[in-house]
């Protein structure tokens, strides 16, 4: 089993958590963050000090191959988390996402096979299947590119995909279902609801309320990358990482009101609506390949699951030191 590993994306939402895991379970970390003139780690500055201790950060940007294999030396296992991943914002800026996450998945593909790495984890996301032909998805689903992000995601699922076929190399692939949790983009649909509930507002603005979601808690996505990362049976596989529970937006949104004890209304903002073709209407993870290559179940999995979890988010927005990262009043995309 590897032992020092590198975590592309390291500075994102579950970059951060799956960073925070992995040094808890005793791995060598090296942190690849985004590189930017304020020196900004990006959500590695909130983990515990001794966290922020136990790892080595390298800065630098997923679309530059030579910085990318820099960071991959000395290490035995990448998991490859950068990406570009807000939907609304692949309708504005297409072109990016292809470099960000198709040259970006390539980069991290050749400097592994070129260093020998000995596990490759590839990150995905349900948005490629799109709106469910059937129930609950399983990973022989049909892939659906509705928008430019799941393109831009179909394209590097592919790009991995190939590099085990072509040159047999340790590439797995994990396709995570809609997570939340502390720390989330308020691009996300849940935090969007708890941070406008938390700043006192009692109408909430949201786009379509109809599309169903498979939500999974943070802890039960690392848990997963680590599963997928220790599973030698995992190699050439793509795996869901999902609850196995479908609920709709309308749902979801009364599940957090009343985890947090208020009542709010829903008012729709044009904005937010995806285009007709590209909202994905369903989505619900079959999740038993998980639990037989890799021995992972969720922990917050059903309605009592997602409603713990939902607690667990509300309380860490609801702490004014994080509730004041975000800006409830403003979309964004």
């Amino acid at each position: 089993m590897a032992q020092k590993v590198l975590v592309t994306g390291a500075d994102g939402f579950i970059g951060s958590h799956l960073t925070e895991y992995l040094v808890r379970q005793g791995y060598d970390v090296k942190a690849f963050v985004l590189y930017n003139s304020f020196n900004s780690w990006g959500w590695l500055d909130d983990v515990p000090l001794d966290i922020k201790q136990s790892i080595e950060v390298f800065s630098g940007d997923i679309r530059d191959a030579y910085g990318v294999k820099a960071a991959m030396k000395d290490c035995e296992a990448v998991l490859h988390l950068a990406a570009l991943i807000a939907i609304p914002y692949s309708y504005h800026s297409p072109a990016t996402y292809v470099e960000t996450n198709v040259m970006g998945t390539l980069n991290v593909l050749q400097a592994a096979r070129e260093l020998n790495l000995e596990k490759i984890v590839h990150t995905s996301t349900s948005e490629v299947y799109g709106t469910a032909q059937y129930v609950p998805i399983t990973e022989q689903h049909p892939l659906q590119g509705q928008s430019p992000y799941s393109a831009s995601k179909i394209g590097a699922d592919q790009m991995a995909y190939s590099y085990y076929t072509s040159f047999q190399q340790p590439v797995s692939i994990i396709r995570p279902f809609n997570t939340y949790g502390p720390r989330q983009s308020a691009r996300a649909v849940i935090p969007t609801v708890i941070s406008q509930i938390a700043s006192g507002m009692e109408r909430i603005m949201l786009g379509a309320l109809h599309p169903t979601r498979d939500f999974n808690y943070v802890e039960d996505t690392v848990r997963g990358f680590v599963s997928i990362l220790e599973s030698p049976a995992s190699i050439g596989e793509v795996v869901n990482i999902g609850s196995n529970y479908e609920i709709s937006i309308q749902d979801t949104v009364k599940a957090i009101a009343e985890v947090m004890g208020r009542e709010v209304e829903v008012e729709l903002d044009e904005n937010r609506l995806r285009p007709a073709k590209s909202e994905v209407e369903r989505l619900w993870a079959d999740n038993s390949k998980a639990k037989d290559l890799a021995g992972w179940t969720p922990v917050y999995g059903g309605r009592e699951g997602l409603k713990r979890g939902l607690a667990e988010t509300a309380d860490w927005f609801l702490k004014p030191e994080n509730l004041n990262k975000y800006k409830a009043d403003s979309y964004n995309i």
